[in-house]
């Protein structure tokens, strides 16, 4: 779980600039307070009172310095020689010595702890996404990281150093009457230490809040990238009930529990604090009455407490401000704190180049047992022996292990049991990174991002040849595509490929994968969702490929793998027949069958 202490931690490479800016900008507030103090020395001038002794003594100096009497006119000199000390002189440095770290360190965090939260997106495991969607976990990012910048110039530049300038305030009016200091310290801390308390418990609302609010936007995010289906079903009016019923929750938190309790919390602030102030009137009034303090004291003693308690409600705005936040910021660590996946080792280091690896393409299965959850296995006791440039098919009903089996040899998890060797190695034994720039897989929804044809046929290999992707995009028959799109192969695609059919993004995802010269080459149910027309451009691309490298096709349509040198049919886990289509079908076992209910037209379940 995470805690405040991660919060701290987020500015740890920063701590030393971070000590330094908040000392000094708190001695720029300490040093305000000369301001009034002068002032009151100044009315002791102007009443004939006495100055205070530190003061007396430092006019003398000055005047045997410069060889001139002490009177009322030296004393007035000096007094506002202090003054323009520490407001003009002071005033050019300040923006430099303090004021320019806040942001400074608070930016260049933000920019360190997006990249961790990158990071970690890029190494989280797959089921990770299985149960958190886009839109989520990039608001719990975006919340945390924007939190966390806004909050720390607010904390370090102005909580922190208003706290000692009420430090040196209390200092200040020590040293005038005692007794009316101990009132104002004591006055302050019970003020402040019931504000945190009830802000503990806001903050608990607060992170009540956090929670509904991410489920409402990763609602949102989901019926923005789901809204053909939301149209197609009629579902608008049903899916803006379900929102208003979510905003209506989070009003009902924000506004009657939170709030209404920073309302009653700020109200009972102004009232103790003006209370504080009457008092601390009244009792230096009767002390000056009495002579036992100068109006000098007696203004500087009521400009500076009247300060202190002014400071407060700043302060309590930016702890209820920082309250607000912290649920936010606190999610943020969880995140980064979540366990990234088995394959994420080494997976963000460049490594060595591409030709580490070079495989004939051999890959053998020695009787991997897997499941994602230990009691439920998906795949028992499989043993597969698959040569190189050999063209290989798993089929079987759905849930019978065949994206699993291809899972596990592109490392995204590991085998409960057994080994994959390829080329005799064990693949646990291999840099992930190196490895899978060996491989490469043609999905049934090819990922395409938003950015030109070109751009995203060279994403696994920027490096490529044009004359190379050429005849990539020929073997996948894409250059019939291509030739047809207004700018060819600078075309804009969209986001996720919107302005191509599914059919030209399998050609897309075919070309890219055929451009890293990958060792063995995984389609994973490329034709499942096409037309008639485009399902017969893919298997002619795929037709041209046999012989050239280890292929391994995972198909529901048997037409797709007729060709293959060796079908595997699996079913609940298991290897149940090996063979290629005529052996297969003189066996009548499962693929016979199979085989009879696509040809009778009826869908494989």
């Amino acid at each position: 779980m995470a805690n405040f202490r991660d919060i701290l931690n987020y500015f740890r490479p920063y701590w030393g600039l971070s000590i330094f800016s908040i000392a000094a900008t708190s001695v720029y507030e300490i040093i305000d307070l000369v301001v009034p103090y002068a002032i009151g020395q100044i009315l002791n001038v102007l009443s004939h009172q006495p100055l205070d002794k530190p003061l007396t003594a430092a006019i003398a100096t000055v005047a045997n310095a410069i060889n001139y009497p002490v009177n009322q006119l030296l004393s007035l000199g000096v007094l506002l020689g202090l003054i323009f000390l520490v407001t003009v002189v002071r005033a050019p440095t300040q923006p430099w010595l303090a004021n320019w770290f806040h942001w400074d360190i608070a930016l260049r965090a933000r920019r360190d702890q997006h990249q961790k939260a990158i990071e970690k997106i890029l190494t989280l495991p797959l089921e990770f996404y299985d149960e958190n969607n886009p839109g989520r976990i990039a608001g719990r990012v975006a919340r945390g990281v924007a939190n966390h910048t806004w909050t720390y110039p607010e904390i370090a530049g102005q909580m922190i150093p208003k706290l000692f300038r009420v430090l040196g305030i209390f200092v200040f009016i020590w040293f005038v009457e005692w007794r009316i200091a101990i009132l104002y310290l004591i006055s302050f801390v019970v003020i402040l230490g019931f504000t945190l308390r009830k802000l503990k418990r806001l903050v608990w609302h607060d992170n009540r809040l956090d929670k509904y609010s991410e489920g409402t936007e990763s609602r949102t995010s989901e019926i923005i990238s789901n809204i053909k289906t939301v149209k197609a079903f009629a579902t608008e009016a049903k899916e803006l009930e379900r929102q208003k019923v979510r905003l209506e929750r989070e009003l009902t938190v924000v506004d009657y529990r939170i709030h209404k309790g920073y309302v009653r919390l700020n109200t009972w602030q102004r009232t103790v604090i003006q209370f504080c102030v009457f008092t601390i009137l009244g009792l230096t009034l009767v002390e000056t009455v009495a002579g036992r303090i100068s109006l000098g004291h007696f203004i500087m003693t009521l400009t500076l407490s009247s300060m202190a308690y002014a400071e407060l409600e700043p302060i309590s705005v930016l702890a209820e401000i920082f309250a607000r936040r912290y649920s936010s910021m606190v999610r943020f660590h969880e995140f980064l704190q979540e366990p990234s996946g088995v394959d994420a080792v080494g997976l963000l280091e460049k490594g060595q180049p591409d030709s580490v690896y070079q495989f004939t393409g051999k890959v053998e299965f020695s009787h991997v047992s897997f499941g994602y959850e230990p009691q439920r296995p998906v795949l028992q006791d499989i043993n597969l022996l698959i040569e190189p440039y050999q063209t290989v098919a798993l089929v079987g009903r759905s849930g019978s292990g065949k994206s699993t089996l291809v899972k596990l040899l592109l490392r995204y998890f590991e085998p409960n049991q057994g080994q994959i060797l390829i080329d005799g190695q064990d693949i646990r034994t291999l840099d992930v990174g190196n490895y899978r720039r060996r491989l490469a897989i043609v999905h049934q929804e090819v990922d395409v991002f938003n950015g030109t044809i070109l751009d995203n046929l060279k994403y696994g290999r920027p490096d490529v040849s044009f004359d190379q992707v050429e005849e990539a995009c020929r073997i996948a028959r894409l250059d019939e595509v291509i030739q047809h799109l207004p700018q060819g192969y600078y075309t804009v695609v969209g986001e996720r490929g919107v302005r191509l059919s599914g059919g030209q993004r399998q050609r897309l995802g075919i070309a890219r994968a055929l451009i890293v010269e990958p060792d063995v080459l995984i389609f994973d149910e490329a034709t499942s969702s096409l037309d008639y027309e485009s399902e017969r451009s893919i298997q002619l691309a795929m037709r041209s490929l046999q012989g050239t490298r280890t292929t391994i096709v995972i198909a529901h349509r048997l037409s797709t793998v007729r060709e293959a040198d060796q079908i595997v049919v699996l079913d609940q886990g298991k290897i149940i027949e090996v063979g290629n289509h005529e052996e297969l079908l003189r066996h009548g076992g499962i693929y016979h069958r199979l085989h009879a209910l696509q040809e009778t037209g009826e869908l494989l379940s």
